[in-house]
């Protein structure tokens, strides 16, 4: 019973040590903007010039890899004639490499015929600096669909173009792959033909601080209202918004104001991502000259599964509920005229309607197609993946440690009984009836009959 307690206890302990270890550090030299946090989890892939010998993404498996200019690498998928599925890949230039308009990643998902499923691109456009750009492609089981609709090997192509003047270093991918359940029968197959386009008066209330992070997984929850940061020339943060069934997402950054006087053209950047890392939506670029302006996304459907039948990105990204994410990004040129200091950043956040409203009957778990209870708490504590898992294994460490605590002062006492036990019985032989002559403390039977007179643990633990 002892051995078993103990084996049990450890392993946690040390298990939970491990994982606390293996977090991904905020580290990065004084004044320089911080780089992309990859998903710990993330496993090594290699990409391959052929279908042939393709490596197998794993549903709800994260990977990396890097590709270089001009580059095409496939990776294969299994996927059954049931479930939705996807496949995202961000790209990761080193920061101050040079990047132009038309630098572009692309992500497709074909069958063995070579038929595509679908593809999508995420282009640097007109903000012409460095920085994590993304997009997915899905195969979506439709009911008047032919192609791509059965159990079957499937292939991911990602490829990257860049101009001639751009620079030849790889980019780092971080690359995930995702499935969602089937409904059941009776679900919407037709697209909305209209919504609430009108954009809601600003959020209310005092604004309130919150630091973002540096990818989809370090990105912070946030929820309705006006949240502060600051950010640096050339740095990108992540945040992250829950938006359910039935809701509709509203969101604007503004860039404060700075002393100074100068102008850069595309200052700001942000765009909207989905839960499975879809590209959504971009807002209008924001050009600085030292005064505050200020960009918003354009309106957006509320969420529903329906909307996956919109020809358009910005209706079919809003298929699921989930965790939305907000990239925003600031030029490296804003240093050259406004020096090197983090300039204010304020975001503003509506969410409208009635959560859960039209939510589908799913087949299955839905994963992290959902918002639930421990999403809304994590939005307004302003958790992040990264920090919910060392929440969780710090729960996981203390719980450990009182189970190991208590099996040590129940071991510590029964060591102790034992030990004042044995050392009564043995003052009990030299003083007691009948006892011989010679027999006491200083020596005879009760000293050296092997009975321990020291407190401690009996030999055998």
């Amino acid at each position: 019973m002892r051995q078993r307690s103990r084996g049990r206890v450890a392993p946690a302990v040390v298990a939970a040590l491990c994982a606390v270890a293996a977090l991904p550090a905020q580290a990065w030299a004084a004044g320089e903007p911080s780089p992309y946090t990859y998903e710990p989890s993330a496993k090594p892939v290699k990409g391959t010039a052929s279908s042939t010998d393709s490596e197998q993404l794993e549903p709800g498996g994260t990977y990396r890899d890097s590709i270089r200019p001009g580059g095409k690498l496939f990776y294969r998928v299994q996927l059954d004639a049931k479930s939705n599925a996807y496949v995202s890949a961000t790209a990761v230039p080193r920061p101050g490499t040079k990047v132009e308009y038309a630098d572009e990643l692309k992500v497709t998902l074909q069958d063995r015929a070579g038929n595509s499923c679908s593809y999508n691109s995420a282009q640097f456009s007109s903000a012409e600096f460095a920085r994590p750009i993304g997009t997915y492609a899905h195969r979506t089981i439709e009911p008047d669909r032919t192609s791509c609709q059965g159990a079957d090997t499937y292939f991911v192509l990602i490829e990257r173009t860049s101009a001639a003047t751009s620079s030849s270093e790889p980019w780092e991918l971080e690359i995930r792959h995702l499935t969602e359940p089937k409904v059941k029968a009776g679900g919407a197959t037709a697209a909305p033909e209209s919504w609430p386009s009108s954009s809601p008066a600003p959020p209310g209330g005092q604004a309130r601080d919150r630091r973002g992070g540096t990818s989809f997984y370090s990105a912070p929850g946030l929820y309705e209202g006006e949240w502060r940061d600051r950010i640096k020339p050339g740095e990108t943060l992540f945040y992250k918004v829950p938006v359910d069934w039935g809701q509709q997402l509203f969101a604007s950054a503004d860039l404060g104001s700075a002393a100074g006087e100068g102008y850069v053209s595309n200052a700001l950047s942000m765009v909207l991502y989905n839960p499975a890392r879809g590209l959504v939506e971009s807002a209008s670029t924001i050009s600085y000259d030292g005064k505050q302006n200020s960009s918003a996304l354009d309106p957006l459907p509320p969420v529903a599964y329906e909307n996956r039948f919109d020809s358009s990105d910005s209706v079919n990204g809003m298929r699921f509920a989930g965790w939305y994410y907000l990239r925003v990004s600031l030029s490296p040129e804003v240093e050259k005229v406004f020096g090197p200091e983090g300039l204010g950043l304020s975001l503003r956040l509506n969410v409208e309607g009635d959560k859960r409203k039209g939510a589908p009957a799913y087949d299955g778990p839905a994963g992290p197609f959902q918002v639930t209870d421990d999403d809304l708490s994590a939005a307004e504590e302003g958790q992040s993946t990264s920090a919910a898992v060392k929440s969780d294994t710090m729960q996981l460490v203390a719980a450990a440690g009182i189970g190991a605590g208590t099996v040590l002062v129940l071991g510590l006492g029964v060591w102790t009984l034992v030990a004042r036990r044995r050392a009564a019985a043995g003052a009990g032989a030299g003083t007691g009836p009948g006892a011989g002559p010679g027999v006491g403390p200083g020596g005879g039977p009760g000293h050296d009959s092997g009975a321990s007179t020291q407190y401690g643990p009996p030999a055998a633990w």
